[in-house]
């Protein structure tokens, strides 16, 4: 499975790819999901919801039957921002794969424009908040299923809140010890960190083991033959078996 931000792959390189699961961030256009599904034809299944704007930007495909699909949206913390639009919250979805069916949680946290993740930065409450609404619905599972949570939780791996939301749910990081970023770095953030994570719970006989990588990262052919990125993210690709 991949999961990624903004720009999507191209609906070829995914069809390529192999990947049974995909998930996506900040697609915000039910026009653009459902033209992304149509060309992405192997992907006989998929989950998004809204009308005028997709809910949480979250779009889920894939090439498994998936079942009891659902949005849930973050509570309102901190002032008024244009993020408020995009309706942030999580994706919740099972997935009917050939080993058992699978729980595939797929979110968007807030951002921290301060690149401050202290306990007293102004953002902190913000994820605080976020992320106990995130293990309220993680702990409303089915506990015989396994769970793999994605997406950009714009959160570093040592932040003090995200240490403190794996310790609280069980999950563990995929990624675990990888310093490499997932925001593509730019003159203007030349060493940002990994923002993007993959995380997993296991279920009692059904021990998830995954292998994670960044993927993703360069210059891709545009139309008019020029060059560019398809994100300002790279995507994280998992191999998950269980």
């Amino acid at each position: 499975m991949t999961s990624g931000r903004g720009c999507t792959p191209s609906a070829p390189s995914l069809e390529r790819s192999g990947y049974d699961v995909v998930c996506l961030q900040e697609v915000l256009l039910p026009a653009h999901a459902t033209l992304l599904h149509r060309l992405a034809r192997h992907y006989g299944h998929h989950a998004w919801s809204g009308a005028g704007l997709l809910h949480g930007g979250l779009v889920l495909l894939s090439r498994w039957p998936i079942h009891a699909a659902r949005f849930r949206r973050y509570p309102r913390t901190g002032a008024v921002r244009p993020e408020y639009l995009m309706r942030k919250g999580v994706q919740l979805a099972v997935v009917e794969t050939p080993g058992g069916p699978l729980a595939i949680v797929n979110t968007h946290l807030s951002a921290n424009r301060d690149g401050d993740w202290s306990p007293a930065g102004r953002h902190t409450r913000i994820a605080r908040a976020e992320l106990g609404h995130l293990a309220g619905e993680l702990a409303a599972l089915d506990p015989a299923l396994p769970v793999v949570a994605v997406g950009d939780y714009n959160l570093p791996r040592d932040a003090v809140t995200l240490t403190e939301f794996l310790a609280a749910t069980g999950l563990t990081d995929a990624l675990a010890g990888d310093t490499a970023p997932t925001y593509r770095p730019t003159p203007r953030w030349p060493a940002p960190p990994a923002l993007d994570h993959v995380l997993l719970r296991s279920a009692p006989g059904r021990e998830l083991i995954a292998r994670a990588r960044i993927v993703w990262r360069d210059p891709v052919p545009l139309a008019g033959g020029r060059q560019g990125y398809l994100s300002d993210h790279f995507a994280v690709e998992a191999t998950v078996s269980h």
